[in-house]
């Protein structure tokens, strides 16, 4: 049985991902950390991933969303939270539709952790 859950964050920011990273950890998550989308899918590709973690805007081409799709063809039931600074209406709801839940920036890490946490406990219940 695996002990510690594994996160993977998706942020195009590396002072971002820093920060989670460190926070995450020391919540005693298992963290790995992308710096666009294709970092992200090769992550997927190889890692055992329990929870994303993921910014909505990366690169011009791509978003949080895609990642999501890329990651939840693997895992249909991977949970999934999106961070953002901003987001439309139509982002809300498009993540509404899919049960994510969106986090606005700066995030409150206590929001967070305890995103996470509900995320991975139903996750278990699957």
């Amino acid at each position: 049985m695996k002990s510690k859950s594994h996160i993977l964050v998706v942020d195009d920011e590396p002072n971002v991902l820093v920060t989670y990273r460190l926070i995450l950890q020391q919540q005693g998550y298992a963290v790995s950390a992308a710096l666009s989308s294709e970092e992200a899918r090769k992550a997927l590709s190889r890692e055992d991933i329990d929870l994303l973690l993921c910014d909505l805007s990366l690169e011009k081409q791509e978003n949080g969303f895609d990642v999501i799709d890329f990651a939840r063809k693997k895992d249909p039931h991977m949970p999934a939270v999106l961070l953002t600074g901003y987001a439309t209406q139509e982002a809300n709801d498009h993540a509404g539709e899919l049960g994510i839940p969106v986090l606005f920036k700066p995030i409150d890490i206590k929001e967070l952790l305890e995103t996470i946490s509900g995320l991975l406990s139903v996750g278990r219940e699957l």
